[in-house]
């Protein structure tokens, strides 16, 4: 096999790799319907409910009781942020939820779910 073949193969690998290690889904991570984030809400016993995105998206609008830890400050806050409760997490378009999904889960936070579509998807009410 050639030299330049063979790059071209690796290189075509190591796209897809990091392709995936972007875009797959956090280990325990939930992602729930609006009606089904809606529902975990309710049912859950005392939920967290934890907005992503940055102080500035937060202050135009956000879910009723939700608090603002953007996904930029996680690391430094995650001691705010219970291990026992269920965590409901969301962001503007489900993207950063899902990071913040990892980055919990890989301290050790396991009952994590997430708005898909983010408060995009979102049909109730915004409090700014």
């Amino acid at each position: 096999m050639e030299t330049g073949t063979l790059i071209n193969i690796l290189f075509i690998l190591l796209v897809v790799w990091f392709a995936y290690t972007r875009l797959r889904p956090a280990p325990g991570l939930k992602t729930l319907r609006e009606e089904q984030f809606r529902n975990k809400m309710q049912s859950s016993s005392d939920p967290v409910l934890i907005d992503v995105r940055e102080m500035g998206e937060y202050r135009r609008g956000h879910i009723p009781g939700a608090k603002n830890i953007p996904l930029s400050q996680l690391q430094g806050r995650i001691g705010e942020i219970p291990q026992d409760k269920d965590l409901l997490l969301y962001c503007q378009s489900g993207m950063r939820s899902k990071n913040a999904a990892r980055i919990l889960g890989k301290n050790g936070y396991s009952k994590l779910f997430h708005l898909a579509g983010g408060i995009s998807a979102w049909r109730g009410k915004i409090t700014k």
